[in-house]
C-alpha cells in the first residue's frame, strides 16, 4: 500500500505544506482538510493541475470537515498527519495568547485522528507549539514517540539564516542548533554551531551571537509584525514537510524537534525541543548532545517553564 499523508488545516501553512509534500513525490496521496466549505477541494484541484508541470505523481485530495468529525474518514490509513489547524498570531500577540482557542481545535482534531488514523505519526505545528504537542498526545492517547512537534527545525533554520547573512557566507556553510521551547525559553546552542567547520564563537564576537539569538527568538514575531495578517508559513512548512518526509522514508535523520523527553539531560516527563532520530514510528530516540553548563541550565529552565503550561492543557 502506498504512503498517505494528511495535512489538517488549509490556511497558508497547511496549503504550502501540502504543496511541498506533493512535490517531493514520495507519497501516493496528500489529503488536505479544512472546516471552510470547498476550500481544501479547490486547493487540491489546483495543485493536481500543477503535476504535469512540476513532474510529480502524488494525488491531492481536499475534504471539508464538520464540527462532529464529518469528512475525517478521508484521512483513514494516513502514515503521517500534520496538524496546522488553529488561529495564527496577530501583531503584538505571543504564542501563549492562542492557548485556549487553539486547545479546543487541536483536541477535536486529535480525537478524530485517533479514530480514523490510529497508526499515524502526528506532527503538530499549531501554537503554542510545546503545549499543543502535549495536548495532541493526551487527546490521541498515542505512544509519546508517535506525537511530535515542529519548532526546532524552524528556529534552527532562522538562526542559520541570520548567521549566514551577518557573515555574508552561504547558508550551506553554516551549522546551528536551537533547543528548548518554541518561544521565550528557546535555547540556541552556540557551542554546537559552526561556520565552514570553524566554531561560531571564533567566527563572530559574543555580543553579535547574542544579538542573533534574540533575533531568532523573535523570528516569528518579526514576520507577523510585517505581514500584519497571519504568520510565517514558507519556512515553517518547509520544516514540517521535511519531518513528514523523514517519517515516510524511515530515514533515521537527526533533527531538532519537540519530543517527549524521558531522562535525557536529566529531564523527564515533558515535551521539549531536543534533537531526535526520526523514523517510521516517529521519534526513534532522543539524541543527547554535549552542552556547555550555561546551555544545559537554560534547557532545564525551558523544561520547567513548559512543564508548568503543559500540565494546564490536560484539562482543556
Amino acid at each position: 500500500m502506498g504512503k498517505k499523508v494528511t495535512v489538517v488545516g488549509a490556511g497558508f501553512y497547511g496549503s504550502t505544506t501540502a504543496q511541498r509534500l506533493a512535490e517531493y513525490d514520495v507519497f501516493d496521496t496528500v489529503v488536505i482538510t479544512d472546516i471552510v466549505e470547498g476550500k481544501p477541494a479547490g486547493l487540491a484541484l489546483d495543485l493536481n493541475q500543477s503535476r504535469a508541470i512540476e513532474g510529480f505523481e502524488t494525488k491531492l485530495v481536499g475534504v471539508t470537515t464538520g464540527p462532529n468529525g464529518e469528512g475525517y474518514e478521508a484521512i483513514e490509513g494516513s502514515d503521517v498527519v500534520v496538524v496546522t489547524a488553529g488561529l495564527p498570531r496577530k501583531p503584538g500577540m505571543s504564542r501563549m495568547d492562542l492557548l485556549e482557542t487553539n486547545a479546543k481545535i487541536v483536541r477535536q482534531v486529535a480525537e478524530n485522528v485517533a479514530k480514523y488514523a490510529p497508526n499515524a505519526v502526528v506532527i503538530v505545528v499549531s501554537n503554542p507549539l510545546d503545549e499543543m504537542t502535549a495536548l495532541a498526545q493526551i487527546a490521541t492517547q498515542f505512544p509519546h514517540n508517535r506525537v511530535l512537534g515542529q519548532a526546532g527545525m524552524l528556529d534552527t533554520a532562522r538562526f542559520t539564516n541570520f548567521v549566514a547573512e551577518a557573515l555574508g557566507v552561504p547558508v550551506a556553510s553554516v551549522r546551528t542548533l536551537t533547543l528548548g521551547s518554541h518561544g521565550d525559553t528557546m535555547v540556541p546552542v552556540p557551542s554546537k554551531s559552526s561556520v565552514a567547520g570553524k566554531p561560531l564563537r571564533e567566527a563572530m564576537p559574543a555580543e553579535q551571537i547574542e544579538e542573533l539569538v534574540v533575533k531568532t527568538r523573535n523570528g516569528g514575531a518579526e514576520v507577523v509584525a510585517l505581514l500584519k495578517t497571519g504568520s510565517a508559513y514558507y519556512a515553517p512548512s518547509a520544516a514540517a514537510a521535511r519531518m513528514a518526509k523523514a517519517v515516510a522514508e524511515d530515514s533515521g535523520e537527526v533533527m531538532p524537534v519537540c519530543a517527549w523527553v524521558d531522562g535525557e539531560y536529566g529531564i523527564a516527563g515533558v515535551y521539549l525541543g531536543v534533537e531526535a532520530e526520526i523514523g517510521a514510528q516517529g521519534v526513534r530516540r532522543v539524541v543527547e548532545t554535549d552542552l556547555d553548563a550555561d546551555e544545559r541550565a537554560a534547557l532545564k529552565e525551558a523544561a520547567e517553564a513548559v512543564r508548568a503550561k503543559q500540565s494546564d492543557v490536560a484539562s482543556m
